[in-house]
Order: C-alpha cells, then sequence, then structure tokens
C-alpha cells in the first residue's frame, strides 16, 4: 500500500492506494498532520510507501517520526517524469503542477491536456499530445478574490462563496458573488476557448477543491475529478519506482 500526501497552501491531503485503487481519502490542517497521519497507518497498517508533494511549509523533518515505520519519498525536480518540461525556468515550477502534469500523462495518452486545478490559487498546465510540458498560467482562486475586494478597499465585506444566481447583482453582496464567480468562470471557458482553436485531440481535467462548484456551471466539457493529484502522486510514484 501506499499513502500519497498533498501538502497544499491551506490544507492537507492525503489518500491510501492498493495498486491504483483508493482505499480511503482524508483532509486535515497543517497543525494536525503528524496526528492524522500516525491515525492513518494505524488503520492501514500495510502501507510501506509514503509519498508527498509539497508546496505549503511544511519541511521534511516533520516526517522524520514516521521514517521507522515506512519509506518516506518527497518527489522533486530531480525525479524522473513521464513528459519533456519545456519551461523556460523548469526549476521554478511547482511540483504540484509537475505530479498534475504527469497524472495527465499517463492517465490520458497522446492527447493535448489542460490541467486546471482550482485551490488557493488557480492553475493552468498544457502538455501537448508529444507529452512536451509546455506551461500554462496562474491567477487567484476564488477565495483570494473574495479576500482582496475585503482587504483591498474600505468597505466591501468579506464573504463566504455563494452561487451568485444572477449576473445582475442589486446588492452589494450580490454584485461581489456575481463578480467573482462569474468573472471566474469566464476566465477558466476563456482559457479553454483559446487552447481549443489552437489545439485538437483535447481534455480538460478539473480538479481542487472548488471542482464541484465550478464544474456545472463551465460551458466547456471537462473531466472533472477534484482527487486528480492523489491519484496523480500515486501513478508518478509508480512510474519512478518502474523508471529509476
Amino acid at each position: 500500500m501506499v499513502l500519497t500526501v498533498d501538502i497544499g497552501n491551506t490544507r492537507i491531503k492525503a489518500a491510501v492506494f492498493e495498486g491504483s485503487t483508493v482505499l480511503g481519502k482524508f483532509v486535515f490542517e497543517k497543525n494536525e498532520l503528524e496526528k492524522k497521519i500516525k491515525k492513518i497507518l494505524k488503520k492501514f497498517q500495510n502501507c510501506s510507501d509514503l509519498v508527498v508533494a509539497s508546496v505549503g511549509n511544511i519541511e521534511r523533518q516533520s516526517f522524520l517520526a514516521l521514517e521507522k515505520e515506512l519509506n518516506i519519498h518527497f518527489l522533486t525536480h530531480e525525479d524522473v517524469f513521464p513528459f519533456v518540461n519545456k519551461y523556460a525556468t523548469p526549476k521554478t515550477l511547482g511540483i504540484d503542477r509537475m505530479v498534475l502534469a504527469a497524472g495527465a500523462t499517463l492517465q490520458f495518452p497522446k492527447q493535448n491536456r489542460l490541467v486546471i486545478d482550482a485551490g488557493t490559487c488557480i492553475t493552468y498546465d498544457f502538455i501537448d499530445e508529444f507529452d512536451h510540458y509546455l506551461g500554462g498560467a496562474i491567477s487567484p482562486g476564488l477565495r483570494l478574490r473574495y479576500e482582496a475586494l475585503h482587504n483591498y478597499t474600505a468597505r466591501l465585506p468579506l464573504l463566504a462563496l455563494e452561487d451568485p444566481g444572477s449576473y445582475i447583482g442589486n446588492t452589494t453582496a450580490q454584485a461581489i458573488h456575481s463578480g467573482v464567480v462569474n468573472g471566474f468562470v469566464y476566465e477558466i471557458d476563456g482559457f479553454i476557448d483559446e487552447y481549443r482553436v489552437r489545439y485538437s485531440n483535447f481534455i480538460i481535467i478539473l480538479t481542487g477543491g472548488d471542482t464541484e462548484f465550478l464544474a456545472k456551471r463551465l460551458k466547456n466539457t471537462i473531466f472533472a475529478n477534484s482527487n486528480f493529484l492523489l491519484e496523480s502522486l500515486n501513478q508518478t510514484f509508480q512510474y519512478k519506482i518502474d523508471n529509476d
């Protein structure tokens, strides 16, 4: 069994795999890391490997207490990946984006792929049908947009995510919801439309914490999977074992 751990900017997600089958999924706060991991390992005692992708500020030392129980693997830029990295500054490419690109490459071979990860930030990562990672885009996620309106104005309130219901907001709160949510959806559909114009044989993969909220609002046909990064972590680790 393999335990995959995704350390994001806000929360930690984890999943236990046996082969490609998910046996359990977990979400918890960063300050619960050691306690939650030990609880997972107690439940799944046949776990032999722990695979970590981290963009948060949790370091390797946080896992030292677990080294006697299982093999710990931190994915880095030095690992083998199933695509050719054409990013102009490859060392600055987030490991989470590399894992998503690897999962898309392995799961959807010989296609043009756009992976959209809607979390704290929204990232767009494009891998062409020749398995070349070409780059993408980064912009603020839904929560950051709400926070920016509140933090950088004198009077706008901080709101929680809500369906605007209409494009015309007839209160300040509804205007904020309309601007944030509809603007976000327009951005995603706009990016997808640009890629569709240039590339055929195309698949769009939507993942991240806001997947469920966004999937039904997009006009484009997408493959929605909120656990795609965890699945990609497992696939990338298996690829690494087979190709090291």
